[in-house]
């Protein structure tokens, strides 16, 4: 016999976690259940590159709710199932064991897997990924014997490694394909601030580093990364960053539209019926983009879209307006970002980079679009007013750091 519920939440990570609170605290009291492929109940991510690596905070504070909270709420998280196939007319989904699971309301909260190094000796022993606790616990029981890691992927999760490792010791080799750091998500003076930082602090920084393959030790595990122009840097682990593939294959696979990532609507609806999306995995419109379809991986996207689907899915249905925010941390070095830079046209410095306190306003046609503020929280808060209004603003008067930028918004 296969369990129906009323609502089947699929991604037991922070959106889909974000989900079953929302429609409960909105009063929804149907059956509700949250699948995850992991063994854990529902827990915090963005951690695992930085405290939990560094081991400086226990799993159990990591999780999103205690096991009570779910049960007391009636919510069954079902751990350890991975879906893999959705059945739309019939209303179910497979998953990896055989088993079926039906649904009134299916939510897709899946976000991405970590995406693996595609050349040769990408799956040697001592290859590590950070985007499960698994996958951190794997790589923390490796380092006692490891001297040297060379870390690929010059993105928040690759510096943000590089800097826990070289606080336990380690030497560190950073290789960025690009140019610069961060060349993604920022512009280039924040790319330059995080570079020197980093260097400063011992990483071995090379831009411009494309992968060619990595060499087995003759004991299948990895001896040493070969660059593209032939240099060959020897280590025993590789820890890979760069970037995620969305999960969304069984949702693509049963009509749903989409590519990188599953197309949805507004409020999340996706293209096919009875079934919502959210999170890293959700290719929406957004405003801040220019309307373009995007997707977001952040802590504040998973939970916004959820609340957004919530609302839909209680009746009380509100389009997904929400300003974009991320953070880092990186050393003694706190980023936070608000709004999306992709496109900009114009970047202010705000403050002097030398203090190691700072921002970077980025215009879009004279509009402030974005803001990019290292241990400058004030900036960051009055900031989002300015991002949220798309003021014209003059780029001297951005500038002058003497001048809050609360005044700007009034």
């Amino acid at each position: 016999m296969t369990d129906r519920y009323d609502v089947l939440i699929v991604g037991a990570g922070h959106g889909g976690a974000q989900a079953a609170i929302a429609l409960r605290q909105r009063g929804f009291a149907g059956t509700l259940a949250l699948v995850g492929e992991e063994p854990e109940l529902p827990y915090e991510r963005p951690p695992l590159s930085k405290d939990y690596l560094a081991r400086d905070k226990p799993f159990e504070r990591l999780l999103i709710r205690p096991a009570a909270f779910w049960a007391e709420r009636g919510v069954a998280v079902l751990t350890g199932r991975r879906v893999v196939a959705v059945d739309p007319d019939a209303r179910t989904v497979a998953t990896a064991d055989g088993a079926g699971l039906g649904y009134g309301e299916l939510v897709w909260a899946t976000g991405g897997h970590a995406r693996r190094l595609a050349c040769a000796g990408g799956d040697l022993a001592g290859v590590h990924t950070v985007r499960a606790r698994a996958d951190v616990d794997r790589l923390a029981a490796e380092l006692p014997g490891t001297t040297r890691v060379c870390v690929v992927g010059g993105g928040y999760i690759g510096l943000e490694a590089a800097a826990v490792l070289r606080r336990l010791g380690k030497e560190v080799v950073l290789l960025e394909a690009q140019d610069r750091v961060l060349a993604r998500v920022a512009g280039p003076a924040l790319s330059a601030f995080f570079a020197a930082e980093h260097r400063a602090r011992g990483v071995d920084l090379r831009l411009g580093a494309a992968v060619d393959r990595l060499e087995d030790d003759g004991t299948g595990r990895v001896g040493a990364v070969v660059l593209a122009d032939g240099e060959r840097i020897a280590c025993r682990m590789v820890v890979v960053g760069v970037g995620i593939v969305p999960a969304v294959a069984p949702l693509l696979a049963a009509g749903a539209l989409g590519g990188d990532g599953v197309a949805v609507d507004a409020h999340g609806r996706t293209s096919l019926p009875h079934a919502w999306a959210l999170g890293d995995c959700a290719l929406h419109a957004n405003a801040h983009a220019d309307g373009l379809p995007i997707r977001l991986e952040s802590v504040q996207n998973a939970n916004d879209m959820a609340a957004t689907v919530a609302k839909a899915l209680t009746g009380t249905p509100e389009p997904y307006a929400a300003t974009p925010w991320f953070w880092s941390n990186q050393y003694d070095l706190r980023l936070q970002t608000v709004g999306l830079s992709a496109g900009h046209d114009a970047a202010v410095v705000r403050g002097d980079p030398a203090t190691r306190s700072f921002s970077v306003v980025y215009l879009k046609d004279g509009r402030v679009a974005a803001l990019d503020c290292v241990n400058a929280t004030r900036d960051y808060v009055q900031g989002k007013r300015l991002v949220e209004a798309r003021l014209r603003v003059p780029p001297a008067r951005l500038a002058d750091a003497a001048a809050p930028l609360k005044d700007i918004a009034a």
